[in-house]
């Protein structure tokens, strides 16, 4: 009988994630005063030490210098602004106002608009292209709009079944992974061709709205809701290869290819840290408790930290931004 016991107590030790160290420790808080409303995206400026945090509901981008652990600049005039994007080889700010519709490109030293893209209703994910020097933008009820980085010029249109939320970009290869939860659907579009080459069904596991790829693997993550779960394609046949439960109401996804794991943080108050054993295999390493309605976030391999957005009321002291190592 004992030795039955001490099987099970095995057995089970062996399933449980490593208990030596913490995935993500909280190292430090930025407080941002006066910040209220939801909190969407974030940037990072890397070699800069500049994270861009967009302020939704209070109609601002604010803008934090990691290095001295405070907000050090406030840009007005914005409208709802949900996507951003940073491009260090212009240094530009994108701003996706999904308010007005209107994609602003500014300066990133002055914070001056250089060019404003209009006609882009419910603007929303930005994403930047380094290797076409392009900025692709998700709005409205179904389109990627592809603008020059160095210009501001809008030269193309994607056309998708319904509103993009998270997508994803092959840096060596020509295809866009797009969630598209309307149409309960993951879209492939070959950005050569400028079309959809591909719809992959998200009939069991639905609301997917964040998204991350591990290019090298060929594996896609998306974040679903309904039911919450992570759910990995195999991005050269479109087909389920794991799934792992999430906390709920998950808006970010990220992968950190030098620990091997997932970030997923959601509004159901936690980060989720998912462990990727290998390619095919999949589990939760660690569960850390948050706000709830915390669901915005943004991870930096070169400083190997997870940034996490809390707004105004959840905690006691205002809006902040969250600092976790990540091990």
């Amino acid at each position: 009988m004992k030795h039955a016991v001490l099987l099970t107590v095995v057995l089970f030790a062996l399933n449980l994630p490593a208990a030596d160290t913490n995935a993500l420790t909280l190292v430090r808080t930025i407080p941002l005063p006066e910040v209220r409303g939801r909190i969407d995206h974030l940037a990072l400026d890397a070699p800069g030490q500049r994270l861009f945090v967009a302020a939704l509901g209070n109609d601002t981008v604010e803008v934090i210098d990691l290095a001295a652990n405070r907000r050090v600049r406030t840009v007005g005039d914005c409208s709802e602004p949900q996507g951003l994007a940073f491009v260090p080889a212009e240094n530009r700010l994108v701003i996706a106002n999904g308010g007005s519709g209107v994609v602003r490109i500014l300066d990133a030293t002055s914070f001056k608009t250089i060019k404003a893209v209009t006609g882009l209703p419910d603007a929303d994910n930005v994403r930047y292209d380094a290797k076409s020097d392009s900025i692709y933008v998700g709005y409205g009820e179904g389109a990627l709009a592809v603008i020059k980085a160095a210009t501001g010029e809008r030269f193309a249109n994607l056309t998708l079944a319904a509103h993009p939320e998270s997508f994803q970009i092959e840096r060596n290869g020509s295809r866009i992974f797009v969630n598209v939860p309307e149409a309960q659907q993951v879209a492939v579009v070959d950005r050569d061709r400028r079309g959809v080459v591909a719809t992959w069904p998200m009939d069991e596991f639905q609301a997917n709205f964040p998204m991350a790829l591990d290019e090298a693997n060929h594996r896609l993550f998306v974040g679903c809701r309904r039911p919450a779960r992570l759910v990995v394609l195999d991005t050269t046949t479109g087909k389920m290869v794991d799934s792992v439960e999430l906390a709920g109401d998950t808006d970010d996804l990220f992968y950190d290819a030098d620990r091997k794991q997932i970030y997923a943080s959601g509004g159901a108050g936690f980060i989720d840290v998912i462990a990727q054993r290998n390619s095919d295999s999949y589990r939760l390493r660690e569960r850390v408790p948050t706000p709830g309605g915390s669901r915005t976030s943004y991870f930096s391999k070169a400083r190997g930290e997870l940034y996490l957005a809390v707004r105004a009321g959840l905690i006691s002291g205002g809006a902040e931004i969250r600092v976790y190592q990540c091990r």
